[in-house]
């Protein structure tokens, strides 16, 4: 028998009390959707059943106004759902959950294969809050570095460094040229992973944090690719980030006939938002994304040939 949630995990009560509503009336999230668009309130399949797996909560004031109309629909008494909304603490952020990674970048994926045993405590004790990502294509079209600034806040204490991955752009990279840098301190532990095209690696914080310390971390990659052509730059976010820039500068003699911002909400899927990213005088692009929910952010470009 599944043991029940703690009453201060908000995401974990508030789901739970939902989903058991649900199965004892027997009813379908299609009929709830459906329940809902007749009091005029438009919500999406997939955002119920975020509310059901505890994967996100009710916060935007049609969400709250959809959770009193869902009450008596439930046979819940008034507040019942409200109630456990209200329990949520000022800067609370949910729990690491390797489903909500698996939601972003599939089942089975190449992140899962890198990380192994280590992946359902993929960095459990950080949220990122803040990311900023410059990227460098050369001469060549191809990416060949990357610079990269984390602001993260600790969510237990005693936490010491966080680990990043990141695909490489070629196949063709020689392993032995990938270098990963930080400005300040030792050089961190660095692993590449040629069979899955991936590099990992163990960034210290400086310090060892406390619960809601802060730390900034930054790190340069490079990976001179030996073939091929780059077409775009992504990120891979797992958990809800203040804000995401991402700044893509191209060559004077590699500039593509078009940019677009984009995003997904999972790896391979088609994109869901995708808007045209105009270059500046020194052929960069950006793209400036506030109160980010989990997906796939990306500037993606054609060359003209």
């Amino acid at each position: 028998m599944p043991n029940a949630p703690h009453p201060d995990d908000p995401d974990r009560m508030f789901a739970a009390v939902f989903k058991e509503a649900l199965r004892r009336r027997g009813l379908p999230l299609d009929r709830v959707r459906d329940h809902l668009e007749s009091y005029g309130i438009t919500l999406s399949l997939a955002t119920l059943s975020y509310w059901q797996s505890g994967r996100s909560l009710p916060e935007k004031p049609q969400s709250l106004r959809a959770v009193d109309v869902l009450e008596p629909f439930l046979d819940l008494p008034s507040g019942t759902l409200r109630s456990l909304l209200r329990r949520r603490p000022r800067g609370w952020v949910p729990q690491h959950d390797p489903a909500a990674v698996r939601g972003v970048y599939g089942e089975g994926s190449d992140l899962e294969k890198v990380l192994g045993d280590a992946f359902p405590h993929f960095n459990a004790g950080l949220r990122r809050l803040v990311v900023h990502e410059a990227v460098s294509v050369n001469e060549h079209r191809l990416i060949d570095a990357m610079r990269v600034t984390v602001a993260v806040r600790a969510v237990r204490d005693d936490v010491r460094h966080l680990t990043v991955v990141h695909t490489l752009d070629s196949a063709k990279t020689d392993a032995h040229a990938v270098d990963l840098t930080v400005p300040h301190g030792p050089r961190p532990h660095v692993r590449v992973r040629p069979e899955l095209n991936c590099v990992v690696a163990e960034l210290p914080l400086g310090r060892r944090l406390a619960r809601n310390e802060t730390a900034v971390v930054e790190y340069t990659l490079r990976s001179p690719s030996t073939a091929g052509v780059s077409h775009h730059h992504e990120r891979r976010v797992t958990t809800s980030l203040q804000t995401y820039l991402l700044q893509v500068r191209f060559h004077p003699s590699a500039v593509p006939a078009t940019c677009w911002h984009s995003y997904r909400r999972q790896l391979g899927a088609e994109p869901r938002n995708r808007q045209l990213a105009p270059l500046d005088d020194f052929h960069t692009t950006h793209l400036l994304s506030v109160k980010c929910a989990p997906g796939v952010y990306g500037v993606e470009w054609r060359w003209t040939d």
